[in-house]
């Protein structure tokens, strides 16, 4: 028993050596490969630019008529585009070193054009610092240059796929309209809707204006337009601002509120109930009376108090009924009060009953704040 253990021990100790020289490989070559990935490219296109340096310099000593000593800011505004900052040090060093090799080879400055003079080399200094700090903010950020426009464009597109509203039934229409401040493509307005309930006979829909705009809200409201969309219809719907109202809470950011009204429409019987965190009232349409009446709910801020309570409004959209959903960038200016500007939206919304309000959301925002430098968001439902 005795000699077969030895045996055993043996035989089992090149084993685990060949299993801890495999790890040992696998790891190294997982360094290897994830130094490659993470660096990248940055050696191939270190080495490239490297060879740029060389060659620019080469060509204002042999070509000076074609080739400029200030030719170098072109590998020093790519590396600061491309490059670590580290590898950027040493392309900078490069280039500094040409420009030496050049004044020495082409004589004083005095002597005539095509010369190193004191303006080439701040304009190449210029450059570089400019470049270093792009590189920089690329590292703190971690989105590639080349990468980093393409991410914002999924980013906006996005928030736009998480905006889109469900298909209703027939004798229902439904259409919005975002117009994020100063002609950006974020916006910090944003809706998330879904039909649920038995047979997805239920719409719900949330239109939320988070604190600030544009691009200082934009990424905000990216994350809780995706958080909303969680919640909406995973939760009875009395149940989702409050729930929403802890989840900002939690993020605890600096301007962490958001005004936000939830939708909850029969599509059967026409039949609505309104909850709001903060918003406006929104403005339904009687077409019986041709006159608009608003529906205020009671709520306070998300993000502001915890434990709040929100206590909705009831109503009914009969046949030929408009209902509108905005954000206050609509309706709100300094030189006029809220209750003035609702009433400029429902008088040029009236100009439109003719049409039955289709293609209507963006015709609005145009006409009553086409240059407001606010996000507005609109969104209108109409049964017909």
């Amino acid at each position: 028993m005795a000699g077969h253990t030895g045996s055993t021990g043996e035989s089992a100790r090149p084993h685990r050596g060949r299993k801890a020289w495999h790890r040992t490989r696998l790891r190294l070559r997982r360094s290897g490969v994830d130094s490659f990935r993470g660096h990248g490219s940055d050696w191939a296109v270190f080495g490239v630019l490297l060879l740029a340096v060389a060659v620019f310099a080469w060509g204002t000593l042999a070509l000076p008529l074609w080739v400029a000593p200030e030719a170098l800011v072109l590998p020093v505004i790519a590396g600061g585009l491309l490059l670590r900052p580290a590898r950027l040090l040493t392309l900078y060093a490069a280039s500094a070193l040409a420009l030496v090799v050049e004044s020495v080879a082409l004589g004083p400055y005095t002597a005539g054009a095509g010369r190193v003079t004191p303006g080439t080399v701040l304009v190449v200094a210029a450059v570089s610092l400019a470049g270093l700090l792009i590189a920089q903010f690329r590292m703190r950020v971690g989105v590639p240059w080349m990468r980093g426009g393409t991410m914002l464009f999924d980013l906006r597109e996005r928030l736009g796929v998480q905006s889109k509203l469900p298909e209703l039934p027939r004798r229902w229409h439904r259409e919005m309209s975002l117009r994020p401040a100063g002609g950006q493509s974020f916006s910090g307005d944003f809706v998330v809707a879904a039909r649920t309930g038995p047979e997805r006979r239920t719409l719900e829909v949330v239109l939320t204006d988070v604190s600030g705009k544009g691009m200082d809200a934009a990424s905000r409201a990216l994350l809780l337009s995706g958080a909303f969309g969680g919640l909406l219809g995973s939760l009875p719907a009395p149940a989702f601002l409050p729930a929403a109202n802890a989840y900002l809470l939690r993020q605890d950011w600096d301007e962490g509120f958001a005004t936000s009204v939830h939708l909850v429409l029969d599509l059967d019987t026409g039949d609505f109930e309104l909850m709001s965190a903060g918003h406006l009232p929104a403005v339904q349409r009687c077409s019986g009376t041709g006159t608009w009446q608003r529906h205020a709910a009671d709520g306070p801020l998300l993000g502001v108090l915890d434990g709040a309570e929100f206590h909705p409004v009831k109503g009914r959209l009969r046949r030929g009924d408009v209902l509108m959903l905005f954000t206050d960038g609509l309706v709100e200016a300094a030189d006029r009060e809220l209750d003035a500007g609702i009433d400029r939206l429902t008088g040029v919304a009236d100009t439109y009953v003719a049409t039955g309000f289709r293609g209507t959301a963006w015709h609005l925002i145009e006409q009553v704040a086409p240059d407001v430098n606010d996000d507005r968001a609109l969104l209108i439902l109409c049964r017909d």
